[in-house]
């Protein structure tokens, strides 16, 4: 069986660009081993513990028993490579071969993915999974090639709430005057301003200096998150009303795509899609035992009534009209599932 490399250690932010040039090669393909094993580099920013991060490791293992060896993907986890977004940069120029990144952080260079980050979009779980599994979702995931970015499958993400250093927040009106981190993503930045907090877009790995140093008040994300990140340390109050269910996407540089043959290619896809059902087994118990240890810990969960949030919302909703495209989706994302009205004329 192929072996599965997970580099450790953290990269200081001012050094970044040089460690890059370090750790990356010029390709994300490379060969090694008298050229007999093709390694694809695959970077992320989440912790080794988080459910994400066990189903690549999945994956990589599954490639490298299903090619005999001959393939096999080295992970670089916890930012070790860059932010989110420098990494799908190194994506584009085929620096690195794959990333998973938040639909958020990828709508910045597939702009269909805004309708990934609404909030409220998704029914329930039931319906997100019929979009993303669907023909929408496939869609969406080849819908970034020109961008030179091609999608092989999304990530369960749960869904994303927030959490306060020092304020409960049971409706809008307790975000007003909040400085909320967000991701690099305008849609998610213009739903906390919708609700009334002051977005504030910081990278994942500054993020817990800036809670503990009151650069903001809060932030939000799913309970594994959270948890791993140890943002519960700082921030008591968790206040679940699930504003969005933003599912992460496993990227991979079409450059490097096209290099491959069609054979490893179909490797690489059916490993990404039994790696994805691999992580929506593991997901649930990740995020229950969660919220048990960070209530553990002291943090208020907070259930509040989601209501007031999707009416404060709907607005934001229509505004899109504006946008063809991204209606379009909106209207094909709410078709998914719903009962089919015969013509009885």
């Amino acid at each position: 069986m192929g072996r599965v490399t997970s580099q450790s250690g953290m990269v200081e932010i001012s050094l970044k660009a040089v460690c890059c040039l370090l750790l990356v090669t010029l390709a994300g393909l490379a060969c090694s081993e008298g050229d007999r094993t093709t390694v694809i580099k695959l970077a992320h920013g989440l912790d080794v513990s988080h459910p994400v991060h066990r189903a690549m490791v999945r994956m990589a293992e599954i490639v490298a028993e299903d090619s005999d060896a001959s393939v096999r993907i080295d992970i670089y986890p916890s930012e070790q490579l860059g932010s989110e977004r420098e990494c799908v940069e190194l994506l584009q120029i085929g620096s690195v071969g794959m990333t998973k990144v938040s639909a958020s952080v990828a709508e910045a260079f597939i702009p269909s993915f805004k309708v990934l980050s609404l909030p409220y979009i998704f029914r329930d779980r039931e319906h997100l999974f019929a979009v993303l599994e669907g023909e929408v979702g496939r869609e969406l995931l080849l819908d970034g090639q020109a961008s030179r970015l091609r999608g092989l499958c999304f990530f369960d993400a749960g869904s994303r709430s927030f959490y306060t250093r020092d304020r409960r927040v049971v409706s809008p009106a307790d975000l007003a005057g909040l400085k909320v981190r967000t991701q690099e993503s305008a849609t998610a930045m213009r739903m906390v301003r919708v609700l009334g907090g002051s977005p504030t877009p910081i990278s994942w790995g500054e993020l817990y200096t800036a809670l503990q140093q009151g650069v903001v008040d809060g932030a939000e994300n799913n309970p594994p998150s959270f948890y791993l990140s140890r943002h519960y340390e700082v921030c008591k109050y968790y206040s679940l009303d699930e504003h969005t269910s933003v599912p992460d996407v496993l990227l991979m540089s079409t450059r490097v795509w096209e290099s491959l043959d069609p054979r490893v290619q179909g490797l690489v896809q059916a490993a990404a899609l039994e790696a994805a059902e691999y992580q929506k087994l593991i997901w649930a118990e990740a995020s229950d035992k969660a919220l048990a240890a960070v209530e553990a810990a002291g943090v208020e969960i907070i259930r509040p009534d989601k209501k007031p949030f999707e009416e404060a919302v709907t607005e934001l909703i229509g505004e899109y009209r504006s946008e063809p495209e991204i209606w379009g989706w909106i209207e094909r994302i709410r078709q998914v599932g719903s009962p089919v009205v015969e013509d009885e004329s």
